[in-house]
């Protein structure tokens, strides 16, 4: 059941008070952000786990974790128009079905796309400098934070040079594979190995590459005319990112073959020396780094504005719903977001990240998708089938991953859940 507030009240900062944000993306900016978001990292290092689980079936996994996303996007887009404010799913679920599912959504939000904050900086790492990755992680989550400090349509325009180099790239990689000797179309088909299960768990590998477009409505605060501008914002930027992923995913697979795939650590730099275009590889490298840090600026930039919501509501420290007068950005919250991103980036493994941050992402969707079903057609309510299909494919995703994925992932939303009713508690008590 909907909880009594009205689309304008949205958060506490108010219309035009000193910690709202100001509208100055376009549909143009939205569409590069989401691109940024999902035509990042994800290409160069998802395909190499989704083989190994799924084998010849890693298609069909793309093609699931598209069908999913298309299904958050389009709910995500309808909740977006109606409540366009920072915060995204945080906000769509307090509002549509209680104030707890909301904190749930903000929480694992907050909490996986942290830990994919961090494995976005390790991969800058990883291919600038391998020997010191580590450093160069936390030096690139510094230096992004400052950017997203001084405005977000700053960001914006760095976002977008980042996207032309990074499709640049996989342009060239995907003409270089496909052109070559190398290319064998038989290694495309579905073998008899493989299984459901495993193109299940594909899918949800493979979803964490696509899960950028939320960048989109988290931003509702700072795009113009939102009830025009998301809806058509996300679905271009997710179509534009299926078609990249599906182009790359056909030229690895029919260079390297499903078991060689699996098996690579940089399988798009396997994939052009299979291919005969040794010269490239470099080119891979830089390719996979700046898209890493396209990547990183807008995780960054999503993660600090459901930390902005959740501030405003008091599910975080109030502190953090400052908006800086000049800029007009949560400074607080984003570098509070920098701190802890860079303190993981010192020392984790980024490995461990994919499989976790995707759990709780797919839960957030899946909150977002029961709110979608909510909306009535005065609302701009999608067909009944979308929300459906979109929560029972998130909760499928989730629970076909890595059973250490699934047990950590679904930890943390036991320990948030627990965390909401120990402060309900003591709220009630304090006020008997």
């Amino acid at each position: 059941m909907a909880v009594s507030r009205t689309p304008g009240a949205v958060g506490s900062g108010g219309a035009d008070g000193p910690d709202t944000l100001v509208r100055r993306l376009g549909v143009t900016d939205a569409v590069v952000i989401g691109l940024g978001s999902m035509i990042g990292a994800g290409v160069f290092t998802a395909l190499a786990p989704a083989a190994r689980a799924a084998g010849s079936g890693l298609l069909a996994g793309l093609a699931l974790a598209a069908v999913v996303a298309y299904c958050n996007a389009t709910s995500s887009a309808r909740l977006a128009a109606r409540y366009p404010a920072s915060g995204g799913t945080y906000v769509y679920g307090r509002e549509r079905l209680g104030e707890f599912w909301g904190y749930l959504a903000g929480w694992c939000f907050v909490v996986g796309k942290t830990a994919s904050c961090a494995a976005m900086a390790l991969t800058v790492g990883a291919y600038v400098w391998p020997g010191q990755a580590h450093a160069i992680a936390v030096g690139a989550v510094v230096a992004l934070t400052a950017v997203n400090l001084v405005g977000v349509q700053k960001a914006a325009w760095l976002t977008r040079a980042i996207v032309a180099v990074v499709l640049a790239v996989l342009a060239a990689v995907v003409v270089a594979a496909l052109s070559s000797d190398a290319a064998d179309a038989g290694r495309l088909a579905i073998g008899p190995d493989t299984s459901w299960h495993g193109v299940l768990q594909a899918g949800g590998l493979l979803f964490f590459a696509f899960a950028g477009y939320a960048r989109i409505a988290t931003l509702g605060e700072e795009v113009r005319d939102p009830a025009r501008t998301i809806p058509r914002a996300i679905p271009v930027a997710l179509a534009i990112t299926l078609v990249v992923y599906v182009l790359v995913a056909v030229a690895t697979l029919s260079v390297l073959g499903p078991a060689r795939l699996g098996a690579a650590a940089a399988p798009l730099s396997d994939a052009v020396r299979a291919a005969g275009a040794d010269w490239l590889a470099p080119v891979v490298r830089m390719g996979a780094a700046v898209a890493a840090l396209g990547s990183l600026l807008a995780l960054i930039l999503g993660v600090s504005r459901t930390t902005l919501a959740m501030a405003r509501d008091g599910h975080l420290p109030r502190a953090l719903s400052a908006v800086h007068p000049r800029f007009k950005v949560p400074h607080r919250a984003e570098v509070l977001v920098g701190v802890v991103v860079a303190t993981l980036a010192a020392f984790a493994d980024v490995r461990d990240a994919i499989g976790f941050s995707s759990f709780g992402v797919l839960v957030y969707y899946a909150v977002a998708n029961a709110s979608a079903w909510t909306l009535t057609p005065r609302e701009g309510r999608p067909a009944r089938v979308v929300p459906v299909v979109g929560l029972l494919g998130c909760l499928v995703l989730a629970f076909a991953l890595p059973l250490g994925s699934v047990i950590a992932g679904a930890s943390v939303v036991a320990a948030g859940a627990l965390v909401y009713g120990v402060r309900g508690a003591l709220r009630s008590g304090a006020s008997g």
